[in-house]
């Protein structure tokens, strides 16, 4: 096991056991619970696409930093749509956008698609998960990740992805 992914893990015990269970202990504690999507935080949900039919591959389970606010719902970058380095090497760059140092739960990321679409290197690495979120089809409450977890829930490998064949 990787040692991230290791760190991740461990971590990640203290919260629960599995994916599963780590699901049940976010989506229980009501203290991380959000009617919405906030731009620049991160939100972990449970997502029924409306397209899904049509879709060759969509996560159910998606760890997304919303970016741009629609008035159906929101743009988002889910971090499950890239592989554990492309993870990090992304979150690395878009710390650089935070309004504070000091990574808490008031820290929140200053992002739009105008943003990640400037810089090269933000664009190509953003690109595979940048997803539209319709808010009709969230199927729980928007379980707010605090920016001291970011580093950490990245590595856990909690997606969910459903392939049409």
């Amino acid at each position: 096991m990787a040692n991230k992914t290791k760190q991740a893990v461990d971590w990640f015990i203290g919260k629960a056991s599995g994916p599963a269970g780590y699901r049940r202990n976010l989506l229980g504690n009501s203290s991380r619970n959000r009617s919405g999507a906030t731009i620049g935080k991160m939100f972990f949900f449970r997502y029924d696409p409306k397209l899904k039919k049509k879709l060759p591959v969509y996560d159910i389970w998606p760890l997304v930093f919303p970016i741009e606010p629609y008035s159906d719902g929101f743009l988002g970058l889910n971090m499950h749509y890239l592989n554990g380095g492309e993870r990090s090497a992304l979150l690395g760059k878009l710390t650089e956008f935070a309004n504070n140092k000091r990574f808490d739960e008031t820290t929140r990321l200053s992002l739009s698609y105008d943003l990640l679409q400037a810089s090269k290197s933000l664009a190509t690495l953003s690109r595979p998960c940048i997803k539209r979120y319709l808010y009709g089809h969230v199927r729980t409450p928007f379980v707010e990740i605090t920016a001291d977890e970011w580093d950490k829930v990245i590595e856990l490998p909690i997606e969910f992805f459903v392939y049409n064949r």
